[in-house]
This record gives structure tokens, C-alpha cells and sequence, in this order.
């Protein structure tokens, strides 16, 4: 027995088991890097979308009184056409999880991106206004499916870090919101002037969106820990929709002769989340219906607020300054506030300083709409940061992959629907009344339940312990 010990020792160390060992260390150090470059990927395509999120609507709103000359419109018509996204993202974002199972996230966004990029090309030039709507709901398609899928690409792929991935996302969706309404006016001008140029530039943006998902598209890509399992995780669906429902299609292949590939807490994620019945909880029908107020307080200060300035005097490059300003404000305070949010058990207390932002804001507008411009800019835009609050509470709400997609899911599209009818609303009491003191106190009036529910959303409570009874 002694005898065997170095010939045995001698055998451990031949070159072909250096080689081996030299071998498992590249293909390691190769997996690293691997993983470093898909998830700069990734947050390279997260921002890029994030920032065409908005530029379709707040570019309209800075021209929406040419655009209404060039087209014949009345205001509600216009109010009809300020009421297209929330109506888009009901319709559209309620199919964004099956898609995706379908398909992959990583796909789905791409073709959102490639949607919006060619309904924002072709709008201009559509010809009448049902030709501009139809554009313009191609665009708003595109975005309404990538509005759903972000907080579960967050979830599944930052899962220690959802508050500083959202605050990323929800930053860069108000930079491109801000962008689009402080240089489209200027860049209209320096342009020749017409609207149809100034409104088609943005397809440029959406194009440079669609680069960082092909290689997740075509699956070349092979997302770090990722297999069917946790792929049902992300998207709370079959396992058919390739690697991290990120588009990758020899992901079944490799996992059925690799099942130990597949995360563990994908496996637990599979495991704990069944199919959850929305609708029986109280926490989702709460912030539901929190997004939908928020996103009709938003929707009406994309589309209107600079008329209203121009209507009190204010010129028409001020009045886009001005909304930027709403839109920028969004900027930093999209990064502070989830990740404020995730650190208090109780969300509420943002939620009314929020509020009470908007409450000051509009009465502002309603008083001295011209002489205090740049002040209720100010209070409008911390008052619209309840957008990046609401997606950070979708995160928080729910404890699994699944529950987030399904939240994400209920939440936005009910949410949506919800919005509908205000921005058109506000554009009949604009034109029936002739003045903006009517939809100033509509606005006004949807701000005190906003707060309410808002406040109901924010208590410590997850959608799986009510939706699964």
C-alpha cells in the first residue's frame, strides 16, 4: 500500500491532467467575461429603451398646436390623440408576458424598439389624422410592451438591486422625456420649420435602441445561470421562451443535458409562484389603480401642460423649456426615490410628499399660470416621479419572478385603462369651456384619491399571500 502512494502521486500530476486543469480555469475565466459583457449588454439596451419610452408623446406635446393647424383638429380630437398611449399601453401591455414566453423579453423588446422607430418615421407623412394615429399607435405598441417587460427584466437579472436598476431606467425615461420636449421646438426651427421633420427626427433614437437586443435576438448570447426553469421564473409562464427570457433558443437543449445549469433560486421561483389571481388582491387592485391616476396626471401634463403656457402668453421655445423642466426634474429624483423606497417598509409617506407637490403645482397653474412658470414646472415634475415610485413598488410587491411579471402586468394595463379618459376629458372641457380653470380642477380633483391609493400600495405586503388564497 505504501508502495503505491507516489506512483499514485506521480499520476496526479501528468500533463494531461495540467492541461485539463489549465483548460477548466480558461473556460471559467472565459464564462466571466462571458457574463460581464451580457449584463453591460443588457444595461446598455435597458437605458437605450428607457430613453424612447416618452419622446413620441412629449415631442407631439411640444408641437401638438402645429400639428393640430396642419391636420384640422379640434381640441377633442386632440384630447382623443393625447388619450391614445395610456389606451395603446392597456391594450398592447396586457400581452407583453405571453409574448415573451413565447418569444423571449430580450426579442420582444427588439421588435418594440423596431415598432416604435417605424411608427415614428411614418406618422408625419401618414396623411389626415386617422393616417397619424395609426403611426402614432404603432409607436405607442412598441413602447407599451417594453413598459411591461423592464421591472421583470430588472427583476430576474438584478435581483439584489432592483432599486438601483429601476432608478437607472426610470432616469433615463425621464431624460428622454425632457429631451423631447426641450429640443424639439429648436430643432423644428433650425430644420425649415415643419413639424412633420421636427416629430420624425426621434425614429433616429429608436433605431440605436433596437442594437443591443439582436445578439439576444439571434442567440448568440448565452445569459449567465440561465435555463428553462428560470426563464419561467422571469416571465410566470411555459419554459418556452429561450435562456433568461432573453432569446435564447438552445437554451432547452443545453439545460435538458445540463439541469444543474439552472439557478436554485429559479428552481425555488418556480416552485413557490403559481399562477396568481390578480384580481382578488386588494395590494394590486391598490396599485392599479395608483398607476393608472399617476399615469393620467402624466399623460395630461405631457400632452397639455405647454399649451397651457403658450394659451397664458408664454412663447412657444419657453412653453417646451418648460415642459422639459416637468420632464427633467424626473431625472435625479428617478434615481432617489426607489432606491429611498426600498429601504422604508411602508412606501406611503412618498407617495403623499408627492401629492402634495402636484396639489401646490396646479394651483399654480390655475393662479398665475405665467408670472410662476418655472415654480410649478418645478413642483409638476417631483409630482410625476410618481411614475418610477409605482414601478418600484411593482418589484417590491411581489416576492418571485412570476409575481412581479403578473403584478407588472395587472398593474399597467388595468392601470392604463384607467388613464384613458382623462387626457381626453381635459381636452372637451378645454374646448367647451374655453379656458383651462375646469380641467385644472379636474386634475386637481384626481390628485386627492391618487394619494390615497398610493398610500394603501405602499403598506409591506406582497400579492402571492392574497392572490394564491
Amino acid at each position: 500500500m505504501m508502495g503505491l502512494m507516489p506512483s499514485e502521486e506521480i499520476r496526479t500530476m501528468t500533463p494531461s491532467t495540467v492541461r485539463s486543469s489549465a483548460a477548466d480555469d480558461v473556460g471559467k475565466a472565459d464564462g466571466a467575461s462571458t457574463r460581464a459583457w451580457t449584463m453591460r449588454l443588457l444595461v446598455l439596451g435597458i437605458v437605450l429603451s428607457a430613453l424612447n419610452l416618452r419622446p413620441a408623446i412629449t415631442s407631439l406635446g411640444a408641437l401638438l398646436e402645429e400639428v393640430r393647424d396642419g391636420l384640422g383638429m379640434s381640441g377633442s380630437v386632440a384630447g382623443l390623440l393625447t388619450s391614445v398611449p395610456p389606451l395603446c399601453f392597456a391594450v398592447f401591455g396586457v400581452m407583453a408576458p405571453r409574448l415573451a414566453r413565447r418569444f423571449g423579453a430580450g426579442a420582444v423588446v427588439c421588435a418594440g424598439m423596431v415598432a416604435v422607430a417605424t411608427g415614428l418615421l411614418i406618422r408625419p407623412y401618414a396623411g389626415g389624422t386617422a393616417g397619424f394615429l395609426a403611426g402614432s399607435a404603432l409607436a405607442l405598441m412598441g413602447i407599451a410592451v417594453s413598459n411591461v417587460l423592464m421591472p421583470v427584466i430588472v427583476k430576474h437579472w438584478f435581483p439584489d438591486r432592483v432599486g438601483s436598476m429601476t432608478g437607472l431606467y426610470s432616469m433615463a425615461l425621464a431624460l428622454g422625456t425632457s429631451l423631447a420636449a426641450a429640443v424639439t421646438v429648436p430643432l423644428t426651427d433650425t430644420l425649415g420649420g415643419s413639424w412633420q421633420t421636427g416629430l420624425a427626427l426621434w425614429a433616429g433614437l429608436a433605431v440605436a435602441a433596437v442594437l443591443p437586443w439582436l445578439p439576444f435576438v439571434r442567440g448568440r448570447v448565452t445569459p449567465p445561470g440561465a435555463g428553462e426553469k428560470a426563464v419561467e421564473a422571469a416571465t410566470g409562464g411555459d419554459a418556452s421562451v429561450g435562456a433568461a427570457s432573453v432569446g435564447d433558443p438552445s437554451a432547452r437543449d443545453r439545460d435538458e443535458a445540463a439541469p444543474t445549469r439552472t439557478s436554485a433560486p429559479a428552481e425555488h421561483a418556480r416552485v413557490e409562484a403559481p399562477r396568481l389571481r390578480m384580481a382578488r388582491s386588494r395590494t394590486a387592485w391598490a396599485l392599479a389603480v395608483f398607476f393608472g391616476l399617476q399615469a393620467t396626471a402624466a399623460y395630461i401634463t405631457m400632452g397639455w401642460m405647454a399649451q397651457i403656457f403658450r394659451d397664458a402668453g408664454v412663447p412657444a421655445g419657453t412653453a417646451g423649456l418648460l415642459l422639459a423642466v416637468t420632464m427633467v426634474m424626473g431625472v435625479p429624483l428617478a434615481f432617489v426615490i426607489p432606491r429611498l423606497a426600498t429601504r422604508l417598509p411602508h412606501q406611503g409617506p412618498i407617495v403623499l410628499a408627492l401629492g402634495l407637490c402636484g396639489l401646490v403645482g396646479y394651483a399654480g397653474l390655475y393662479l398665475a399660470p405665467a408670472t410662476g412658470a418655472w415654480a410649478w414646472a418645478v413642483l409638476l415634475g417631483v409630482a410625476n416621479c410618481a411614475f418610477p415610485l409605482a414601478l418600484t413598488m411593482v418589484g417590491m410587491r411581489a416576492r418571485t419572478g412570476p409575481g412581479v411579471a403578473q403584478l407588472s402586468a395587472f398593474a399597467q394595463s388595468t392601470g392604463y385603462l384607467i388613464s384613458i379618459p382623462g387626457p381626453l376629458l381635459v381636452g372637451v372641457l378645454y374646448q367647451h369651456s374655453g379656458g383651462w380653470g375646469l380641467p385644472i380642477a379636474l386634475m386637481s380633483a384626481l390628485m386627492i384619491p391618487q394619494m390615497v391609493v398610493g398610500f394603501l400600495a405602499g403598506r409591506d405586503r406582497t400579492v402571492e399571500d392574497e392572490a394564491a388564497r
